[in-house]
């Protein structure tokens, strides 16, 4: 697969994965323009998630809901700053571990840990109806939360099914930060600088419409969206784009809604065309 991407500037809107993505674009030979839509900072105050950890220590969680992987690497950051790392990964061991999608499922692994069960959909909702299917009566659970989403809806259907929920926040988004690379990237895609638009997650979708309505472009965005291929991890981002009017042209083929099978589809569908953007 090297440089099946080479001459094409593909641009990324992921936050949480960025270095990843754009290794992934870069070694198949893709000019990546990044663009996370948001700036993730540590949680502003520490004492709640060093409690939290103590906790999973002193008393340790039947089961483990891991939402993103972002949120199990900044806990082990501070793990690893109050000098309890071997202890919070034995911790960890003894529960069952829930994976909101692959990402978390890939943070397990770097601390040797795996997932019990990964969601089919990576949306709340996912979650939802994966623990419907277990017994939590009388466990403890231990639940990370990502910034700018209502997980209400979520805590009371584990809670209805008899567990104890324990959450934690472990990082804030600066959303503001972000606003003006996202001005530029809209300007890009609508002077045909861009050769793909890779999303992927639906936040992502709603973030691009929301800053451009913010700040005036929307009619700019929509048009460069018309001459941009818009390519989609998965359903779920799919479906958010159709709430918008707007469409899929790239997608992973085989139902694998991951990073690598949809670089794989944005190489099959562009080699169709000469890259435009490096030739403007």
């Amino acid at each position: 697969m090297a440089d099946r991407l080479n001459g094409y500037r593909i641009l990324i809107l992921e936050t949480r994965e960025e270095a990843q993505f754009s290794r992934l674009l870069a070694e198949q030979g893709a000019d990546v323009l990044q663009c996370p839509m948001f700036t993730i900072h540590d949680a502003p105050d520490p004492a709640p998630i060093e409690a939290w950890i103590r906790r999973a220590i002193e008393r340790p969680l039947d089961d483990l809901v891991l939402m993103t992987g972002e949120g199990l690497r900044r806990l082990m950051k501070v793990v690893r700053r109050i000098g309890v790392e071997k202890e919070f990964v034995t911790s960890l061991g003894k529960a069952r571990k829930f994976a909101r999608g692959p990402k978390p499922g890939r943070a397990l692994r770097e601390i040797a840990l795996e997932p019990q069960m990964t969601t089919e959909k990576p949306t709340s909702e996912g979650v939802a109806e994966m623990l419907s299917q277990l017994d939590l009566s009388g466990h403890r659970l231990g639940l990370q939360l990502y910034p700018d989403k209502d997980h209400a809806t979520l805590i009371g259907t584990i809670k209805a099914q008899g567990a104890e929920v324990d959450t934690v926040l472990p990082y804030v988004y600066d959303a503001q930060a972000a606003d003006a690379n996202i001005v530029t990237a809209i300007e890009e895609m609508a002077q045909g600088r861009v050769d793909a638009i890779a999303l992927t997650s639906s936040g992502q979708v709603r973030r691009l419409l929301e800053v451009a309505q913010a700040h005036r472009c929307e009619a700019e965005l929509r048009e460069g969206l018309k001459h941009t291929p818009i390519a989609s991890v998965g359903p779920v981002v799919s479906d958010e784009l159709k709430t918008y009017g707007l469409r899929t042209d790239i997608y992973p083929a085989n139902d694998a809604f991951f990073m690598k099978p949809l670089i794989s589809a944005m190489a099959t569908a562009l080699s169709k065309a000469p890259p435009r953007a490096t030739a403007r």
